[in-house]
């Protein structure tokens, strides 16, 4: 009895491999038009090229919190620009999740985002101070000075823990029938 499963995947290989530069020479599929967003220290904004101008308007940009649902309860922004790209901006945005969802004039809407904006790096005047005496590595802790009873006690506790583990084992080698 023959088995052609080697026989099917080769031919699947070469199926495959004679359609790669066919996807590869095809170019990218046309993406629908949407918004970017990106923050800049408590700076958001948002651009897109999906609205049209209606009534000298694009549209607007609306910058939710996770608590408000509605388009209209964020801070909202009239989206500026020319027919080939709109933006809008948000400042001193606090720190937090929000969403960006941006509504055309004509009633579409071209997107919505989640967007992080994380507390702004304030650098400080001067650089904190080093540990003055190091890693304390070796015997004893890293980060404590144990005492002499300490070490005798632990190195006491170590060493019966051997014996009673040796005289063990020596116990179940004479009788093998015991666990």
């Amino acid at each position: 009895m023959r088995n052609s499963s080697p026989l099917l995947r080769s031919g699947l290989t070469v199926a495959a491999v004679a359609a790669l530069p066919l996807a590869l020479t095809a170019g990218p599929a046309a993406s629908a038009p949407g918004i970017s967003v990106s923050t800049t220290g408590t700076t958001v904004s948002v651009t897109t090229s999906a609205c049209t101008q209606v009534n000298g308007s694009w549209g607007l940009a609306s910058l939710l919190t996770s608590g408000q649902a509605a388009f209209s309860q964020g801070r909202q922004v009239a989206l500026s620009g020319s027919a080939g790209n709109q933006s809008a901006a948000w400042s001193n945005v606090s720190p937090g999740t929000y969403t960006v969802v941006v509504m055309c004039s004509n009633g579409n809407t071209a997107g919505s985002q989640a967007v992080i904006v994380s507390a702004p790096h304030t650098p400080t005047a001067s650089p904190t101070a080093s540990p003055s005496r190091g890693v304390m590595g070796g015997l004893g802790g890293a980060s404590k000075d144990y005492g002499t009873v300490t070490l005798v006690a632990g190195g006491a506790l170590v060493g019966t823990g051997l014996v009673a583990t040796a005289l063990y084992l020596l116990r179940r080698r004479n009788k093998p029938y015991r666990l």
